[in-house]
C-alpha cells in the first residue's frame, strides 16, 4: 500500500510545486466539489487524481480549503499534507522552519530550532546523533509513520513554525498507482440462505 492509500482523501504536493487529491473510495458529489474548487481530473494508473497547477500556489490553499470542506461532508478519513497549501507563494525554493521527507520507508525530519525539535519528539521522533535530525522508528509502518506526521504537522503549524513535508514524489506521473485488488477483495460477499417459514 501507498502511502496516498491509507485515508479515504489525500490531498498532498509533489516536488514539483503541484497540488493532489487521492480519493480513495467514491465519495458522493467529490468530482463536482473538486472540480468547482479549480482542480483538474486526470486519469492517471487505475484511479483518478485531482491536480492544481504551481501557477496556482498563490490560492492553492483557498481552493484546497474549499474542496476539504466539501469532502468533510461525506467523511471525515482526510489527511492534508500539501506544502503547496501551507503558504502564499509557496516555491520549492521556499525554506521552512522544518522540513519532513519520506524515502524508502523512512521517516526523517530537520529542525531548525530547539522548539521544532521537542515538538517532533513529543510524536515519536528521535535525534539521530546529527545536529537538528530526527527520524521515526522505522518498525512504525507506514499508517502510524503518517499519524505521527500529521499530528506533530498540525502542532508545528499551531505554533507558527512552517513545515515542509516531502513525499517523495517529484512530479504528478509519480504518483503511486491505485492499488490493485486481490481476488478475495473483489469476490462477491458470499449469499446466506434465507430460511423460509413453514405454515
Amino acid at each position: 500500500m501507498a502511502l496516498t492509500d491509507h485515508h479515504d482523501v489525500f490531498i498532498g504536493s509533489t516536488g514539483d510545486g503541484w497540488t493532489f487529491v487521492v480519493l480513495n473510495r467514491p465519495l458522493r458529489n467529490a468530482a463536482r466539489v473538486l472540480t468547482a474548487a479549480g482542480f483538474t481530473a486526470r486519469k492517471h494508473q487505475g484511479r483518478t487524481l485531482y491536480l492544481l497547477p504551481p501557477e496556482t500556489a498563490e490560492d492553492a490553499h483557498e481552493r484546497a480549503g474549499v474542496a476539504a470542506y466539501g469532502l468533510m461532508a461525506h467523511t471525515l478519513d482526510l489527511v492534508d499534507l500539501a506544502w503547496t497549501t501551507r503558504q502564499h507563494g509557496a516555491s520549492p525554493a521556499t525554506q521552512p522552519d522544518v522540513s519532513i521527507g519520506f524515502a524508502d520507508g523512512t521517516v526523517t525530519a530537520t529542525a531548525d530550532t530547539d522548539q521544532a525539535g521537542a515538538i517532533l519528539v513529543q510524536y515519536g521522533f528521535a535525534p539521530t546523533g546529527a545536529k537538528q535530525q530526527y527520524g521515526l522508528p522505522p518498525e512504525l509502518g507506514e499508517r502510524d509513520a503518517l499519524s505521527a506526521v500529521v499530528r506533530a504537522e498540525a502542532h508545528l503549524y499551531a505554533d507558527g513554525i512552517s513545515v515542509r513535508i516531502d513525499l517523495g514524489i517529484a512530479t504528478p506521473q509519480d504518483i503511486p498507482p491505485a492499488p490493485t485488488r486481490s481476488a478475495a477483495a473483489t469476490a462477491p460477499p458470499p449469499t446466506t440462505q434465507v430460511k423460509r417459514r413453514s405454515h
